[in-house]
């Protein structure tokens, strides 16, 4: 198997990581590139072979000052439109991360059920690359007095499942290759460590589970493990009745790239087809299981520059203008660690337009606990508005929409929304061979009159000339 250099796809780095795909005999109709039929059989992954220890100084992104600024990507969601209706209330949203740093406006991390997939024995609220509690705070932190900031589902309980970290590696390896999937990576946590997070979020008693991770690789690539993830999520959404949303990836990232739109010259062509699909996401590209979350431009509305497009992706939300919880003291952020760069950047990206998302399906499940884990899901994508009439490979159905998603007259029955259908047109028949008989005779008949005419004139020259002759 060809060896991969990929990395876990948090707010600033990517691992690039998918399920085998081949390709069919010569003369068959190629193989969509769609993930393999989920085995429910499937269980808990294997756990990674040595603990972790520490390897880089932990993230202290530089504060942002607090008050009643403008954010257009709060402005947008517009969240305390809803809360005359609910908070959130009675809701347990799964933060598979970082690990979330305990903040005076999280009072809603329930600790006790918080876990650690790379300090077992640790409770998860250590968040050293400065990502899972920006990530929770736009879930559910508390609004307050003189301040803008506010998470969408402040009454939602939070739990951590720290899975994965930049600051970290696994004991005693030095060559950073993954001894199950075979890739070379930045950190610790794999998709072993994102299944076993899924079921555990699953069996914890989550109600919406909120994965800002993407894991990407080409088309052609193979990697083991991905099974894994399918199984966790038919285990959460099928057995468990979760929500389970997710960042649809950012192609800015180490070898993440994104995918093309629908086919301009064969707009018939499955979205899942070789060529239409380049680059895999997973969880992402669960499609069945998911709610795959692009980003736009908190400013425009225009989808983001960064956001990876492909037929999985369901719907959107701002991207950009993003502030949140610090990990490191009890400020506000808007900034995020670059581990490939190690240095601090605007925060941006897929991750954080997922849990604004998260927060919307806390609202709805509260307002609507009569619906299952997939009506509250096409409920969103049916009230989400700005992609147009078909559904957008980058923006999926549109922009969420908080207000439109508790309140809308939607019969759960009905709640269904129009997939992917692009019709190739025939092509116009040749136009018939003009018939130029009536202008052939018209112009015949003008070319007599005109000859009888001209002969007319020249005849008449001699015959005056005769008649001046004579006087």
């Amino acid at each position: 198997m060809r060896r991969a250099s990929v990395r876990f796809a948090l707010a600033t780095s990517v691992v690039a990581l998918t399920a085998a795909l081949g390709q069919g005999p010569v003369g068959a109709q190629p193989r969509l590139i769609q993930p393999e039929p989920v085995n429910p059989a499937l269980s808990n992954p294997p756990p990674p072979a040595n603990p972790a220890e520490h390897s880089k100084p932990c993230s202290e992104p530089p504060g942002r000052g607090d008050g009643m600024f403008s954010n257009a990507a709060l402005e947008t969601m517009n969240f305390p439109s809803v809360w005359h209706i609910t908070r959130g209330a009675g809701q347990k949203v799964a933060v598979i991360d970082t690990g979330v740093s305990p903040h005076p406006r999280l009072p809603g991390l329930n600790i006790g059920d918080s876990s650690d997939l790379v300090m077992p024995g640790d409770r998860g609220i250590s968040d050293c690359d400065g990502h899972g509690t920006l990530v929770a705070g736009l879930i559910a932190g508390q609004p307050r007095d003189g301040s803008a900031f506010h998470g969408g589902a402040p009454d939602a309980e939070i739990f951590s499942i720290r899975q994965t970290t930049s600051r970290f590696r696994e004991k005693g390896r030095t060559d950073n290759v993954d001894p199950v999937t075979g890739i070379t990576k930045d950190g610790y946590g794999n998709l072993h460590t994102i299944a076993t997070a899924i079921r555990q979020a699953a069996d914890k008693g989550a109600t919406v589970i909120n994965i800002s991770i993407a894991a990407c690789l080409g088309a052609n690539e193979s990697i083991n493990g991905d099974a894994y993830i399918g199984a966790a999520l038919q285990y959460a959404v099928d057995v468990h009745d979760v929500v389970v949303v997710v960042a649809a990836g950012n192609s800015s990232e180490g070898s993440c790239n994104t995918n093309p739109y629908v086919n301009p010259v064969n707009p018939s062509t499955s979205p899942w087809s070789p060529g239409q699909v380049r680059t895999i996401v997973t969880p992402a590209w669960y499609d069945d299981y998911v709610l795959t979350v692009g980003a736009v431009n908190a400013d425009s509305g225009a989808a983001a520059d960064f956001t990876i497009a492909g037929p999985w992706v369901d719907v959107a939300a701002p991207g950009t203008d993003i502030i949140s919880l610090s990990p490191s003291d009890d400020g506000l952020t808007n900034h995020t660690l670059n581990a490939g760069a190690n240095e601090y950047q605007p925060t941006q990206g897929t991750s954080f337009a997922a849990p604004l998302v998260a927060a919307t399906a806390a609202l709805v499940r509260a307002s609507h606990p009569e619906l299952n884990a997939r009506q509250v899901m096409d409920r969103i994508k049916a009230t989400a508005h700005g992609a147009g009439e078909a559904r957008s490979p980058v923006l999926g159905y549109g922009t969420v929409d908080p207000l439109a998603a508790v309140t809308a007259d939607i019969s759960p029955n009905a709640l269904s929304v129009t997939h992917y259908k692009s019709e190739q047109i025939d092509a116009l028949p040749p136009e018939p061979e003009p018939d130029l008989r009536p202008r052939n005779t018209a112009l015949a008949g003008v070319g007599i009159l005109a000859a009888v005419f001209t002969l007319g004139v020249l005849g008449s020259f001699p015959l005056r000339r005769w008649r001046q002759s004579r006087t």
